[in-house]
C-alpha cells in the first residue's frame, strides 16, 4: 500500500484541508494516509476527524496514527510538514515580548526578522532529524514543506537535509483573486506571472487579451490609499516599486526598514499596521478550539470539499501525469539569475509524472531583486548560524534584517540576540 505521511497531524484543520482533499482525489485512493504528531490528543483527534470524513466521502483510503516517527515515514512516497516547534507558550511570546522591551515591535515574526531568525534555529534541527529518518526509511519520498520559514527551512532540506523538497505556500495561489476583488476588476481571463522568494514574490506581468493591466491597478490602488483598509503597505509598494507583492500587508510591514518605526509611530496608524498580530490570532485559535474540536471531531457525519491547497493536485498529478502549474518554493538553480544561486526562491513549477519541474523566470527588475537580497542576506546567514552553531552568525543575521537594522543600535541587537538565546533555552541547541 502506498503512503502518504502527514507530520503535525495534530494541525487538525490544516490535515482536515490536505489529507481531506487526498480522500476526494480518486487517483489517491487506496493510499495509506500516516499522521504523526508529538501531541497524542491533538494525533487522536485528527486521526477520528478523518475516519470521520472517511465514512461520509466513501473513501479507500486507511487512516493510521503513528506515535513512532520513523515508523509513521517508512515507505512513504510523500511526506507533508506542517509543524510549529515551540509553539505559542513559549517560543511565540518570547519571540514578541524580549525584541517589544529594545523598542522592536513585530506583527507576524514568523519569515524573517528577529521572529523568523529564532524560529529558524529552534526549527531546523527538528527538520534535519526528519531529514535522517527519511533518509533511513523512505529515501525517494518527496517532501512538501508547508511549515514557516518557509525560504530556510526547504532551503536546508535540499542543501544539507539532502531530501527532495519543495515548499508550498497560500500565497502565490490566492494574489490576483484577493488584488482583483479588493479593487473590483474583474479576473475572468487575466494572465498573471509571478516570481521572487517566498512571501516577497512579485506580480511581475498581469495582462488579459495583451492588455497589460498594471496601469488601471495602480490608479485604482492610489485611490484607495485615501482611504484606510487592510492592504496599504502592499499598495504602497507597488506604487512605489513598481510591481504587487504576494504575501499580506500585515507580514510586509515587517519585512521592510519602512513601515514600524519609533521615530514615525504615525506609521502605524497612516498604513493600517496590526502589531503583535500574530499573538492576537494565537490567542483567538485557542479560545476557539474547543468549538471547532466539536464541530470537526465529534461529528460523525462531517463533510469536506476539496480545497484551494496544492498538495492533493500535486499528487495526482504525479500519478496520473495530468500536469499541474504551482508556485513552489525551490533552490535557485539559474531560475533567477540575479538572486543568489545559494537561496531558495519561488517560481513557476510544471508538476507531472517526473515530479515537481522549476521554471526559468530570468532576472528580476533591479528593484525587486535588491528588495529580496535584504530578506535573502539574513536567511543565509540563519543557515549559517544553525550549521555552524556559531553564535555570532545569529548576530550577522539580526544586524542584516531590515527592519532590526533600521530600528536598534548595533550592541542592542548582540543583546537582543543573547536574551533570546538566553530565553529560549533547550528549545535552541547550544551556541559557541
Amino acid at each position: 500500500m502506498e503512503k502518504i505521511t502527514f507530520i503535525g497531524a495534530g494541525s487538525t484543520v490544516f490535515a482536515k484541508n490536505v489529507l481531506g482533499d487526498c480522500m476526494l482525489t480518486p487517483a489517491l485512493q487506496g493510499f495509506e494516509l500516516a499522521l504523526y504528531d508529538i501531541n497524542g490528543e491533538r494525533l487522536r483527534d485528527s486521526e477520528r476527524m478523518l475516519n470521520n470524513l472517511k465514512s461520509t466521502s466513501g473513501s479507500t483510503n486507511r487512516i493510521k496514527a503513528y506515535t513512532d516517527r520513523k515508523e509513521a515515514l517508512r515507505g512513504a512516497k510523500y511526506v507533508v510538514n506542517a509543524i510549529q516547534v515551540g509553539g505559542y507558550d513559549p517560543c511565540t511570546i518570547t519571540d514578541f515580548e524580549i525584541p517589544k522591551k529594545y523598542g522592536l515591535r513585530q506583527t507576524i515574526a514568523d519569515t524573517i526578522g528577529i521572529g523568523g531568525i529564532f524560529r529558524n534555529l529552534r526549527t531546523i534541527p527538528v527538520m534535519l532529524g526528519f531529514a535522517e529518518d527519511m533518509k533511513e526509511v523512505c529515501p525517494d519520498a518527496l517532501f512538501f514543506n508547508y511549515t514557516n520559514p518557509m525560504a530556510v527551512l526547504t532551503n536546508v532540506m535540499n542543501t544539507y537535509g539532502g531530501v527532495k523538497t519543495v515548499g508550498l505556500c497560500h500565497s502565490v495561489q490566492v494574489c490576483v483573486p484577493r488584488l482583483f476583488k479588493d479593487l473590483g476588476i474583474d479576473e475572468t481571463g487575466v494572465k498573471a506571472s509571478i516570481a521572487g522568494i517566498n512571501h516577497m514574490a512579485w506580480l511581475l506581468d498581469v495582462s488579459r487579451d495583451g492588455e497589460d493591466l498594471y496601469p488601471e491597478i495602480k490608479r485604482r490602488a492610489a485611490e484607495k490609499q485615501k482611504e484606510t483598509h487592510d492592504d496599504m503597505v502592499r499598495y504602497e509598494l507597488m506604487l512605489k516599486f513598481g510591481y504587487y507583492v504576494t504575501e499580506s500587508s500585515e507580514h510586509n510591514a515587517e519585512y521592510h526598514p519602512y513601515f514600524i518605526k519609533r521615530s514615525y509611530p504615525e506609521l502605524i496608524e497612516r498604513f493600517n499596521i496590526p502589531l503583535d498580530e500574530y499573538p492576537r490570532r494565537c490567542v483567538n485559535q485557542i479560545e476557539k478550539w474547543t468549538k471547532m474540536r466539536n464541530e470537526l471531531v465529534e461529528d460523525a457525519n462531517l463533510k469536506h470539499e476539496r480545497s484551494h491547497e496544492y498538495a492533493s493536485y500535486i499528487f495526482e498529478a504525479i500519478e496520473t501525469n495530468k500536469p499541474f502549474k504551482i508556485g513552489g518554493n525551490v533552490m535557485n538553480t539559474g531560475l533567477i539569475p540575479n538572486l543568489p544561486k545559494e537561496a531558495c526562491v519561488e517560481v513557476p513549477c510544471l508538476v507531472d509524472r517526473n515530479g515537481v519541474t522549476p521554471t526559468y523566470v530570468g532576472d528580476l527588475p533591479p528593484q525587486l531583486a535588491a528588495l529580496n537580497r535584504t530578506n535573502i542576506n539574513t536567511q543565509l546567514l540563519t543557515i549559517e548560524a544553525a550549521m555552524t552553531g556559531k553564535k555570532e552568525h545569529i548576530y550577522h543575521a539580526a544586524l542584516l534584517d531590515p527592519h532590526t537594522s533600521a530600528e536598534l543600535s548595533m550592541d542592542d541587537i548582540v543583546a537582543m540576540c543573547d536574551e533570546l538565546i538566553e530565553a529560549h533555552g533547550d528549545w535552541l541547541p547550544a551556541y559557541k
